[in-house]
């Protein structure tokens, strides 16, 4: 089934989701594996691969919609949302929407596709959350069927849109299942042959999972898309389509994103109807409330200021560009006596799990990563972010920056230049449309420190003692079932209890 040729939106008055109707039967095809839990389709492993045989890159002009737009709120009250939800809302102590959420509920509360842009932090994650949960409850999934569908880039971000709509899924008795490689597939099959209406995935385990025959998309009335623009960029595109192929004919689509670009035109024409569109600034624009600083160094300067910056009061994420350099670096810095980390797609998922939450905790002060943390991480107050080279693109830059700043704080933004990369990161911030502020520095300059806080390391070295995960033993009902299980059936060989969301979310995820 072709759903570019699906029938329009549900009205308002079907806002229950009720009157969906699965009509047709996707059939899944072709290989995946895993690369950050995922590998493009044909395994490609460079993100770079994807923009081949693509349209140029650059804005492409956001849809007009032919059908009346409800208009924005300035309360959830007003929104016409389950009870349970707006309670949710009212005990985390949040009455007024962010501009996002203000404009685009009311239109995906009704059924409208949506297509909405804001930078990291502007409220994506509850926009669209919202309008799914709302949307969803009162149903229940078959098993291996959702009723809903959120599909996600990379590991991280699966991860963090779980934690912040786990309470709001909870209010209104609706089953979630996060579905990324990294992890072990037997539970997530589990999780899925048990019923969740709500699937949050990343597109080559998913993919995984339905050639298994472990789950199917027939009866998937709501469907988002989150950071569709990366996913286009890291090759995913092919297996998105496919995917999105798969649903419920008439199924509603939201595409949120904090970039909007030529990749993601494709998607748009064919998968979003008469769509309501959404933005809250450029994408290339400058939040108002971060620094930018572009601090020039020499070369035999640059490891010493590194250090300086590290060992600063308070968290720092330091961004590099391969996973052997971020480990070098945190050998560097643990002798110096600042507790680092690193943090990439050479970690497994529960050491990356792990880090996170030791960052968070503070028992991690400097946070060492690749792209991998580029998107779908969101640490409360941090306040500085270091690019320790300029980025390859003016995007990665926009979105390792999103990591600070976030709802409504403060934060900078620094990146160390050499005298050879001047030309090139004038260029990438002229495309980004910022006008940072630049200085010379050296490590032990005044100047450094105002920026950054840097201050001198201890030089006494450090260890970061990572806590023991305990493994869940198999039981012996567990092996009886593997091997009872046919060739090309499903597992349940490590099947365990599903791990309890935290506690705590962040609304402008």
């Amino acid at each position: 089934m072709n759903r570019s040729s699906r029938s329009s939106y549900q009205h308002a008055n079907s806002r229950s989701g009720t009157g969906f109707r699965s009509r047709a039967r996707g059939s899944s095809s072709s290989d995946g594996s895993s690369f950050y839990g995922d590998r493009p389709a044909g395994g490609r492993s460079s993100g770079r691969s994807g923009r081949q045989g693509a349209s140029p890159q650059g804005e492409f002009a956001m849809p007009v919609s032919t059908t009346p737009v409800l208009p924005a709120v300035e309360s959830f009250e007003e929104l016409d949302m389950p009870n349970a939800l707006l309670a949710v809302l009212t005990r985390q102590g949040v009455t007024t929407p962010f501009p996002i959420q203000a404009a685009t509920l009311p239109n995906s509360l009704a059924g409208r596709d949506v297509l909405g842009r804001g930078r990291t932090g502007s409220g994506k994650t509850i926009a669209f959350g919202l309008a799914v949960l709302a949307r969803t409850a009162g149903r229940k999934a078959e098993p291996r069927r959702p009723l809903a569908l959120v599909l996600v880039p990379t590991r991280e971000l699966a991860q963090q849109v779980t934690e912040a709509l786990t309470p709001f899924a909870h209010a209104v008795r609706l089953r979630m299942a996060t579905v990324v490689g990294g992890v072990s597939i037997g539970r997530q099959a589990q999780a899925l042959n048990r019923g969740a209406e709500v699937v949050v995935a990343t597109p080559g385990r998913l993919k995984d999972l339905i050639q298994r025959g472990d789950c199917q998309l027939d009866g998937v009335a709501v469907t988002v898309l989150d950071e569709a623009d990366q996913m286009a960029d890291m090759g995913f595109l092919p297996q998105v389509t496919e995917l999105l192929q798969q649903v419920a004919e008439g199924c509603q689509t939201m595409l949120f994103s904090a970039t909007l670009d030529r990749n993601v035109d494709r998607l748009v024409r064919t998968f979003l109807k008469d769509p309501v569109t959404h933005s809250v600034d450029p994408s290339a624009g400058a939040v108002s409330t971060m620094e930018h600083h572009v601090l020039h160094v020499q070369n035999s300067d640059k490891d010493a200021t590194i250090a300086h910056i590290a060992s600063r009061d308070g968290g720092v994420i330091m961004f590099t560009d391969t996973k052997h350099g971020a480990d070098r670096l945190v050998r560097d810095l643990l002798s110096n006596g600042v507790k680092a980390a690193a943090l990439h797609g050479g970690k497994s998922q529960p050491e990356r799990t792990r880090t996170l939450e030791q960052f968070r905790t503070g028992a991690v002060t400097a946070l060492i990563a690749t792209n991998v943390a580029a998107r779908g991480i969101h640490v409360d107050g941090l306040d500085l972010v270091v690019n320790l080279a300029p980025p390859s693109d003016h995007k990665d830059y926009l979105h390792r920056a999103g990591r600070t700043a976030r709802a409504g704080e403060s934060g900078t933004v620094v990146t160390l230049v050499l005298p050879n990369q001047r030309r090139e990161m004038a260029r990438m911030m002229t495309t980004a449309a910022i006008t940072p502020t630049s200085t010379r520095v050296h490590s032990t300059d005044e100047e450094l420190a105002r920026i950054t806080g840097a201050r001198v390391p201890t030089g006494i070295p450090t260890v970061i003692v990572a806590p023991a995960v305990e493994r869940p033993s198999r039981s012996a009902s567990s092996r009886r079932n593997r091997r009872r299980r046919p060739a090309s059936g499903r597992g349940t060989q490590n099947a365990g209890r599903r791990q309890a969301a935290p506690d705590r979310v962040t609304l402008a995820a």
